[in-house]
């Protein structure tokens, strides 16, 4: 494969979910790891995207500097969160995790309305400052200079002793028989103690992501209560997803 190609390759994986791990990059395009750690040092020299330890992030993933040119599929996320905005009510309780996804929800959400968000990513955090009814409470602990979440036994504490209305759990990785699932066992820890926090479970993902899995197993599907896509909830590809009893948006 010529070099150009797997730099279109590893920018398209990258503006799909944000963050990508070198060995999966080297076993989809059979080439060694050292190839792959030139590619993504060439593309961090250029502004492509960021390298960091075993990977790299996408320049979107930055809590200072957001600009809706670099998120990937910008119009149908926007479609996305303007599918499930009504999931939020007054006078309740949620849980939100990071992700582009979810950031153009809380841009939608009405500005006078009263509740509580609670939430391990910086960058949900600072823009949900900008509601002046809403409580926002981030949850404490380790944070990832990758991910700008925060992880370890502080947050996964304070997760256990919460019981929120809703949760809207970013997802990377959806596969109706094998689950939700993730690379990085920090995330996955924190997002089973978010969905062991929370009555019910949103998921608000683009179907790129669907039908792919990972290493590390995080909850069943069911464990999803509300599947929202860019796609018609009647469409062919999200049956098998309603089949396991999600209610597709």
């Amino acid at each position: 494969m010529l070099k150009e190609e797997r730099h279109r390759h590893i920018l398209s994986e990258l503006s799909i979910r944000n963050r990508i791990l070198l060995t999966d990059i080297a076993d989809k395009l059979e080439v060694s790891e050292d190839t792959i750690r030139r590619d993504l040092k060439e593309l961090h020299d250029v502004g492509k995207l960021k390298k960091v330890h075993g990977g790299a992030v996408a320049k979107s993933f930055n809590p200072f500097s957001f600009h809706q040119e670099e998120i990937y599929d910008h119009p149908n996320k926007v479609l996305i969160a303007r599918k499930a905005i009504h999931l939020i009510k007054e006078n309740q309780a949620y849980l939100i995790t990071g992700g582009t996804t979810n950031l153009e929800l809380i841009s939608l959400i009405p500005p006078d309305i009263a509740c509580t968000f609670f939430t391990p990513s910086l960058q949900a955090a600072m823009r949900l400052l900008q509601f002046p009814n809403i409580e926002t409470i981030l949850i404490g602990g380790k944070v990832s200079p990758d991910a700008q979440i925060t992880t370890g036994g502080e947050a996964l504490k304070l997760l256990s002793r919460l019981r929120v209305d809703l949760c809207f759990l970013g997802t990377g990785h959806l596969d109706a028989e094998f689950g939700i699932s993730e690379f990085d066992w920090d995330v996955v820890e924190l997002k089973q103690a978010i969905i062991a926090a929370s009555r019910k479970v949103a998921s608000l993902t683009l179907s790129v992501k669907l039908n792919s899995i990972q290493r590390y197993k995080i909850a069943e599907i069911n464990s999803i209560d509300t599947l929202v896509t860019e796609l018609p909830a009647n469409h062919e590809s999200l049956e098998k997803f309603k089949s396991k009893g999600l209610h597709i948006l």
